[in-house]
Formats: C-alpha cells, sequence, structure tokens
C-alpha cells in the first residue's frame, strides 16, 4: 500500500516530482522506474502497478526532451516532400505520423522546391533529425546516407543503399493500359511527369511495354510536371491536334494533371468520356468527387507512409536493413472511362 507524508502545498507548487520521488514512494529503486517508463514488459505485473500508482500519485511527468539529451536523440522525424502543395502526400503523411507519434518522435516535413541543396543536407546531421523519410528522388543523397537512418519512399534514387518503400510503377501503367484496351481503345495518349523523373521513366516505360505486347502503335507523349496547370497545357494541346490524330483514350501520369486536362476541354465544349477517354494515376481524394469521376490506379499511399516510417523506427533502433517493399495497386474504374465512340 502507498503511504504520503505530510507535505506543504507551497513547496509541493515549488517542486516537481521526480523520478526518484516515484521510487521512495513505491518503495522501489529508481532503476524499477525507469525500467517501467521505457520498457514495462521487462518488470512484474505487481511491480508495475505500484510504480503506476505511485506517478499518478506524484503527478510525475517524463522529460522527453531530457531522455532524449541523454540517448543523444532529437525526437525528431524528417519527411522531405518535392511539393506540399500536391494532395497527393496527405495520407502518405498521415500514415508516417500513426506510427511514430506512439514512439514518441515527432514528424517534421519539408518541401524540398523551396530549399537549396545545403539546407536539405544540413537535415541529414545527427543534431537536426534522428532519422529521414525522403519522397523526392532528384536529391543528392548520395553526400549523406551514411549520417542519420534514411528510408526512401515513392521515390527511389538508383543506385542509392537505402530502404525502400515504393509500387511497382511499370505494371501499375500495364493495368491502366489493360482497361483502356479492354474498353476497345486502340490508339492511347499519355502524359507523363517532368523527364529526369524516375516515375516519369517506369510509367512511360510500362506504358510503352504495355503497348506494344499487344501490338498496338506507340503512344502519344505529352510533356507534363505532375501539376494541374501542365494538365490544362495538355488538353489544350490535344484539342489542337486534328481530329484524326486525337487519342480517344489520354493516360495520366497523375491525377493531378487528369484534372486539369478534364477542366480544359470540357471548358471548350467536349465530353468526357463520349469524346476522350481519361484515365489518372493516384486516386487522390477530390477525383472521385468530380464530374465525371476519375479512373485511376489507387496507390496505397497510408501504408506507404506507415510502412516506411516502421523501417525507419527499426533503423533507428539499430536493426540494419536493405528491405525494399513494393505494395499492392489497385485499379479504380469510374465514369471518366468508356468504349470508344466509333467502337
Amino acid at each position: 500500500m502507498l503511504r504520503t507524508g505530510p507535505s506543504s502545498p507551497k513547496s509541493a507548487r515549488r517542486k516537481a516530482p521526480r523520478l526518484a520521488d516515484v521510487a521512495r514512494l513505491a518503495g522501489v529503486s529508481t532503476a524499477t522506474v525507469s525500467r517501467v517508463l521505457s520498457n514495462p514488459d521487462m518488470v512484474s505485473r505487481q511491480a508495475r502497478e505500484v510504480v503506476e500508482d505511485a506517478i499518478r500519485a506524484t503527478g510525475y511527468r517524463l522529460n522527453h526532451a531530457a531522455r532524449n539529451l541523454r540517448h543523444r536523440r532529437t525526437g525528431g522525424v524528417v519527411a522531405l516532400v518535392p511539393d506540399l502543395s500536391n494532395p497527393f502526400f496527405s495520407q502518405i503523411l498521415a500514415g508516417m505520423s500513426a506510427v511514430l507519434a506512439p514512439a514518441s518522435y515527432n514528424l517534421l516535413v519539408a518541401d524540398t522546391r523551396a530549399m537549396s541543396a545545403e539546407s536539405i543536407l544540413s537535415y541529414a546531421e545527427p543534431s537536426r533529425a534522428d532519422g529521414l523519410i525522403v519522397l523526392d528522388g532528384g536529391l543528392p543523397l548520395e553526400r549523406f546516407e551514411r549520417h542519420v537512418p534514411l528510408v526512401l519512399a515513392c521515390e527511389w534514387i538508383p543506385g542509392l543503399s537505402a530502404p525502400r518503400v515504393k509500387i511497382d510503377n511499370r505494371a501499375a501503367a500495364a493495368l491502366a493500359v489493360a482497361h483502356l484496351v479492354e474498353l476497345g481503345h486502340r490508339r492511347i495518349g499519355h502524359v507523363a511527369g517532368p523527364p529526369e523523373n524516375v516515375l516519369t521513366q517506369a510509367r512511360l516505360a510500362g506504358l510503352k511495354q504495355a503497348l506494344e505486347a499487344r501490338g498496338l502503335p506507340a503512344p502519344l507523349v505529352l510533356a507534363g510536371d505532375f501539376s494541374l496547370d501542365s494538365g490544362r497545357r495538355a488538353g489544350a494541346q490535344w484539342l489542337a491536334l486534328p481530329e484524326d490524330e486525337r487519342p480517344g483514350a489520354m493516360f495520366f501520369a497523375s491525377d493531378a494533371m487528369a484534372c486539369g486536362f478534364i477542366g480544359e476541354v470540357q471548358h471548350r465544349g467536349f465530353s468526357v468520356p463520349n469524346d476522350v477517354s481519361v484515365m489518372g494515376f493516384d486516386d487522390i481524394e477530390l477525383v472521385a468527387h468530380m464530374t465525371p469521376a476519375l479512373s485511376t490506379i489507387r496507390q496505397p499511399r497510408d501504408a506507404i507512409g506507415r510502412r516506411a516510417a516502421s523501417l525507419l523506427l527499426d533503423l533507428i533502433g539499430g536493426t540494419d536493413t536493405a528491405e525494399d517493399v513494393i505494395l499492392p495497386v489497385e485499379l479504380v474504374i469510374r465514369a471518366s472511362t468508356a468504349p470508344p465512340r466509333d467502337r
């Protein structure tokens, strides 16, 4: 049974309870209290309950900052994101937080678009973060991959030795092609992302391979950058083509570009999918609520974030892994794709 001695309310307000106060009240060593706080499974149930009662009675609060200082940790994980305005990243970041928060890590997010190379590299210093989750495949990471634990998510850097969490982008593009071909489309266009981007390259390669395997012509490829506005520009380019040269189906390397394209052609009096079928990639939240709702390839964004965070925690904890995790995608068929009118 816990026993308390007389104390002054004034002195209690002046002095915060310490670990030793908890140990004294519980009748155990400070080491036992520490184990209850950090590794409760190592302590018997009876001792754990006594210590927990003492913690509640004293009002003791664990000082995470002091604990991190003792272990030379910052308590923070940094996610480097190439474009925070892109809604694609929202569920990924939420998945990371869901794993990191219970482990007492804060998730810090930096947008690499507005940062110099030196600013980006500074996040690799142990004094800034305990680990990095990198979603931008265009960063010069080879200079600091060994400074802090590092995991790549979605994008990757060829030759960089770090765990990667991603999808099979080639197979995902082939899945989109299969859907359009099954509808009866034979001329399929594509709006790609930035040419140097690894996702752009993989999705375009998957598209070309799938068309070639079916004996279909190579795709008309228009330039884009994953943004809404580049999709709008692609719509203007498609409209400027002679009618007999316009592909009857367009596959986009991102949902945002597909949305921009649909808006442009609809404003010019064309119908989706009657005049052109539109296929996206990602399944961001917006596209299910458009008119027409967008057919797309769904990436498991929450799972990507959770798995990346879990791998990083393993690395921080000393478990060395070079694991590549490839998560499955899903074909989502909605109203923006239909058989061609001349079928």
